[in-house]
């Protein structure tokens, strides 16, 4: 009785072929969205033992909390969860869309693009020194499920918006459909 008859007949799996099978797997623990929160009910222990750390926290006058979850580069979301100042879940929401890209306007500072996106691909992020520019980039699935790619330029004297832009990634290397 032969257990591995693939193998047995000297049939390999393809370079790569465990790695392929599994990232899928490992995305799916990477990119978790807190969806077994409950607004109300759920506090900032659940959060933080289900969802871990998060890359940035913001926590206002009257004790409520913005936490920021971040799934680039490789996945398409950020994920804000709003603590009440009782330290209770009051919403959590994927803010990489059109809604909250409308709200990045002209002479916003910074700091409040990152309170409303949450942090940029550090890998991504560009500066230009003789134009006084930073630029930080988010990947995000737009409206037609494509992969896209969400721009905010910054004076990087001042850091404050100068302009923003989006587009969709490159497809040449491979599909750029991502799920909604």
């Amino acid at each position: 009785m032969r257990r591995f008859p693939f193998f047995a007949r000297g049939l390999r799996l393809p370079r790569g072929f465990l790695t392929a099978a599994l990232l899928p797997l490992l995305c799916s623990c990477s990119s978790y969205s807190g969806s077994s929160l409950k607004p109300g009910e759920s506090t900032l222990q659940d959060v933080l033992a289900t969802m871990g750390e998060p890359a940035a926290r913001w926590t206002a006058p009257d004790h409520s909390m913005r936490l920021s979850y971040p799934h680039g580069p490789a996945g398409y979301q950020s994920y804000m969860v709003e603590i009440d100042a009782q330290g209770h879940v009051q919403q959590i929401r994927n803010v990489l869309d059109e809604e909250h890209f409308k709200m990045i306007t002209r002479g916003m500072e910074g700091e409040e693009v990152l309170r409303t996106l949450g942090p940029p691909v550090p890998a991504w992020t560009a500066h230009f020194p003789a134009r006084r520019e930073l630029v930080w980039e988010w990947r995000y699935c737009n409206e037609d499920r494509m992969a896209a790619r969400f721009d905010v330029l910054l004076d990087s004297d001042r850091k404050d918006v100068r302009s923003t832009a989006s587009w969709l990634e490159d497809c040449s290397s491979g599909p750029c459909f991502c799920g909604r």
